[in-house]
């Protein structure tokens, strides 16, 4: 009976503090944070809108969306900027949803995570909810420029992915090792690949790529390193250069001999002196097809002001 009941001691102070027990108890490592956008996207998104691609190993979703006319014009994949979604409510989401309308099939992809520090978590939104009060809406634009990451309190539901607190709460650190994984930028190219595999698979007459923020960047160095005959236009809108990439953005994208649309706003200061930029190294290049176009303020009705961005790159793809 000691025996036993010194055994059941034992056990139990194994389980309150040895090491077995502290190891059975360690938390799983954290979701990406692009996996946790996805996932709010599969909820809220019907399911015939999201395809599976195979980059590398890895399996990624991406939103595709049909012309709807009869004589389809070609494909646009959609790149967004670091920390935003496959269906990001400023631009992305309104342009993959607008443009079927107009004759393009829509390719929308989500990009892996960049390795660095955690982007702070946006607030979950619900319909109805209130937006934080903005002292100065110049303001909350030339912040927007630098973290792509706003709070979007006041969306619809469907219209943006919801980011859980909890993904840069420091209760989730973990100490289990991850096996490292592939280069940030190789990770991105093979996504991209996929995505292009996919599009010329539709045979269609013209790919373009259309990149905001940072994936403005990703498309136009894609597009430097591979050259790939089927893509025949880039549109970058508010393109802005990722932390780590030497190559000057206002280099990169003048270098590409392919018609451009190049969309920046007019207002910010920022802004202004990027595009001029891009623009002055374009003449010194004398690049055969690149334009830009400037987007006026916003006017604080981001439906109207989502709508005009739309019409402003359709009509540059129809030009």
């Amino acid at each position: 009976m000691a025996t036993s009941s010194n055994a059941e001691t034992g056990s139990s102070t194994a389980d309150a503090g040895g090491a077995p027990a502290s190891a059975s108890l360690q938390r799983a490592p954290l979701r990406s944070r692009s996996d946790i956008m996805t996932s709010d996207l599969l909820r809220q998104l019907p399911d015939k809108e999201f395809i599976s691609l195979k980059a590398g190993t890895d399996d990624f979703a991406a939103l595709w969306r049909p012309a709807n006319v009869g004589e389809p014009r070609g494909v646009i994949i959609l790149l967004p900027g670091e920390g935003e979604s496959a269906d990001w409510p400023r631009g992305i989401g309104p342009l993959r949803r607008g443009l079927p309308d107009h004759g393009w099939h829509t390719l929308s992809l989500s990009l892996p995570d960049w390795p660095g520090p955690a982007l702070p978590a946006v607030a979950n939104t619900s319909e109805g909810a209130a937006e934080p009060p903005v002292e100065d809406p110049a303001a909350e634009t030339e912040q927007f420029a630098e973290n792509p990451v706003p709070s979007e309190a006041g969306y619809l539901p469907e219209e943006t992915a919801a980011i859980p607190s909890e993904l840069v709460s420091d209760d989730t650190k973990t100490e289990e090792t991850v096996a490292p994984a592939a280069p940030h930028a190789d990770q991105i190219t093979e996504r991209i690949e996929a995505a292009l595999a996919f599009a010329c698979s539709k045979q269609p007459a013209a790919i373009v790529f259309l990149g905001q923020g940072t994936g403005g960047y990703w498309a136009a160095r894609y597009l430097q390193q591979r050259a790939p005959g089927d893509v025949r236009q880039l549109v970058v809108v508010r393109p802005r250069q990722p932390e780590g990439q030497d190559e000057p953005l206002e280099q990169l994208i003048p270098a590409l001999k392919l018609a451009t649309g190049d969309f920046y706003y007019k207002h910010g200061r920022g802004d202004l002196a990027a595009a001029r930029e891009r623009l002055n190294a374009s003449r010194r290049m004398q690049h055969p097809a690149y334009r830009q176009v400037g987007l006026p303020k916003p006017t604080g009705d981001r439906h109207a002001d989502q709508k005009q961005l739309v019409r402003r790159v359709r009509g540059w793809l129809a030009g």
